[in-house]
């Protein structure tokens, strides 16, 4: 959270990154990500998440299923 407001406040997003990923799906960023990771496997920017993979696989997918890095109502 503290990221998300920092991002909001001192740069100037609309959203922090979290929120953004919440947003979008956590199940789609992962997608994306592993399929960056598969073309760049060296490229440390594309590794994989651990926890980005533990939400995906509990079902915690943002916005779309109530809970993903953040609880939504």
């Amino acid at each position: 959270e503290d990221i998300d407001v920092a991002m909001k406040l001192g740069a100037g997003y609309p959203m922090g990154p979290f929120e953004l990923l919440d947003y979008v799906g956590l199940d789609t960023s992962k997608f994306i990500i592993d399929g960056w990771h598969e073309k760049d496997p060296d490229n440390p920017l594309f590794a994989p998440s651990p926890l980005l993979n533990k939400l995906v696989a509990e079902g915690k997918l943002g916005k779309k299923t109530g809970e993903g890095f953040y609880k939504h109502k």
